[in-house]
């Protein structure tokens, strides 16, 4: 006890409690225990549910393959090129003054597209106007001295046999038609020169005038009144673009590994990709006897069967090359057609995933032609088999499935 009289702790009242401080932790820890388990739980689960979930899929059924379609032997793309195009630009230098043609405009040929300033020309074009009629004018004064000279000399030539006119008056009369004649040759020369000057300088003056080639449209407009043009050799610009939309066709690069499938007046379908669902026939007009180095292509042109308006220059267009009448009947009967996308490589196979039930079977298939968005199938699937269109990369044998819609 001390002097105040309060009663000292005992040491043993201050020592800790090891046994109440490990169940205090262990009260702590007991929640996020509990949570990592659940979130063990759940995982597991999922992954579960996952591996022997259903795959949601589309499918088709497998029609008859209908006699005398056509297989498609290869497929290209390219764009609608006119055979007959033209850039149409002044032959010389100047000035432009007017402009007649406009984007769209549907134009003749020999039709005026534009005019240069040809003042200059002109003038130059009216003094040799004037030098032809010159020479002209002399042509026939000498002509009509001609005239009198030759009724001279034969009044003369009668005098002469009657014994009037002496042979001196004979010899005169001779030299005067023939100096005439002389100077006729010269006129006559004369004239056909200043004809032929007159002429290049129509020919000038009209250069000064821009012409359509050909009839067709009028696709670009290149040049502004007042510009300054000169010929495309000196570096100059063109005046419009104008293109024959009656020479319309298709260009494509086929791969030179591919070329022997095409030949001249080969069967065509192509679908423009601005008109997905317009299928256009067509037809191989040539194949160009070179090939592109770089790309290892060959360039092939068809013809349509029938331009429409709706077909432009420029255009993209898919182009599948059918297969000819003989190549047809060698081909081998197919049991069914199925989409082109329900048919996976698998390695050196073809595979298509068949549905029975709610469940799906792997199965090899023979591809044969293709036509269109379809292929033929020689062997494994048979008309009224439902397939899988577009199987997911991890569809299996056996694995449960869902038909979507």
């Amino acid at each position: 006890m001390s002097d105040t009289g309060t009663p000292r702790p005992k040491l043993s009242d201050l020592a800790i409690d090891d046994g109440a401080r490990d169940a205090e932790q262990g009260r702590r820890w007991l929640p996020w225990v509990i949570a990592t388990i659940l979130i063990a739980v759940a995982v597991g689960t999922v992954l579960a549910l996952r591996g022997s979930g259903t795959v949601e899929v589309a499918t088709a059924t497998a029609r008859a393959a209908e006699s005398g379609s056509v297989a498609t032997v290869l497929n290209a793309s390219g764009y609608v090129e006119p055979r007959r195009r033209a850039t149409v630009a002044a032959k010389i230098t100047g000035r432009v003054t007017e402009v007649l043609v406009d984007e769209g405009m549907v134009v003749e040929a020999g039709q005026v597209l534009a005019r240069l300033d040809d003042a200059d020309a002109r003038r130059r074009t009216d003094a040799t106007r004037a030098d032809r009629d010159v020479a002209r004018a002399a042509l026939d004064e000498i002509e009509v001295n001609l005239a009198d000279a030759e009724r001279r000399l034969r009044r003369v030539r009668e005098l002469h046999q009657d014994g009037v006119a002496s042979e001196q008056d004979l010899d005169s009369a001779n030299a005067a038609a023939d100096a005439l004649r002389a100077q006729l040759v010269v006129a006559q020369r004369n004239l056909d020169a200043a004809e032929a000057r007159l002429a290049v300088g129509m020919q000038d003056l009209e250069n000064y005038t821009i012409r359509a080639p050909f009839a067709g449209i009028a696709v670009s407009k290149e040049a502004q009144p007042g510009e300054m043009v000169a010929p495309v050799f000196a570096g100059g610009g063109g005046i419009s673009t104008i293109v024959d939309m009656t020479s319309l066709e298709i260009e494509v690069d086929v791969n030179e590994s591919y070329i022997a499938r095409v030949t001249p007046g080969q069967p065509a379908e192509a679908v423009l990709d601005a008109y997905p669902d317009w299928r256009i026939p067509a037809s191989v007009r040539t194949v160009i006897p070179t090939a592109d180095r770089q790309k290892a292509t060959v360039k092939v042109r068809l013809t349509f069967d029938e331009l429409d308006p709706r077909i432009l220059p420029d255009m993209g267009v898919k182009v599948a090359f059918q297969e000819t009448d003989d190549e047809a009947q060698d081909a081998p009967r197919a049991l069914c057609l199925v989409p082109r996308k329900a048919i996976r490589r698998d390695g050196d196979r073809s595979i298509v995933f068949v549905v029975n039930g709610d469940m799906v079977e792997r199965r090899a298939v023979t591809v044969g032609r293709e036509l269109a968005g379809d292929a033929e199938i020689l062997a494994g699937v048979s008309a009224g088999n439902v397939v899988v269109i577009e199987p997911p990369p991890d569809l299996a044998d056996g694995q449960r499935v869902r038909i979507q819609g």
